[in-house]
């Protein structure tokens, strides 16, 4: 039988053999437990934090391995304000980031985003600051951006 992947996000540490793995993992006759444990092992320094998890079963003799991603960049930026989540309705601000921040955010990123320089992770991030409803330094995302681009700001 061939490998099966179960793919879902689960908060640091603790992950239940509720859904997303659960169910999925049920039917192909592994023990869930252990894989939740290893799950809740891997992951318990993201506390607070949806990660994004893998498992891989083996359907012949039902070995499995773990393997955890790298946080949503949308998390990182919740965690770091100190929010449960962003904005409701377009226009509304939730919480400021300062541009020191989101760059260490965008160094942690580097490999689980497409930029390849920390200028161009930098502007991902502002652009999903600005889905959340976060300002950066007192500003519209988008303004930051455009003085990136135009290298008025240095990053």
């Amino acid at each position: 039988m061939a490998e099966t992947t179960v793919q879902g996000l689960v908060e640091g540490g603790k992950a239940t053999s509720g859904p997303p793995f659960g169910p999925a993992l049920g039917p192909l006759g592994v023990n869930i437990s252990a894989i939740v444990a290893e799950i809740n092992e891997k992951t318990k320094q993201f506390a607070g934090i949806k990660i994004p998890v893998k498992v891989y079963v083996d359907g012949a003799t039902k070995a499995f391995r773990v393997e955890v991603g790298a946080p949503t960049t949308s998390a990182l930026l919740l965690k770091e304000l100190g929010l449960s989540a962003g904005a409701k309705a377009k226009g509304e601000v939730v919480g400021n980031i300062t541009l020191d921040k989101v760059k260490q955010i965008a160094k942690s990123k580097e490999g689980s985003l497409y930029g390849k320089s920390v200028e161009s992770r930098v502007n991902q991030i502002l652009g999903t600051c600005k889905s959340m409803g976060i300002t950066c330094d007192g500003e519209d995302p988008r303004l930051v951006i455009k003085k990136i681009n135009s290298k008025e700001l240095k990053i």
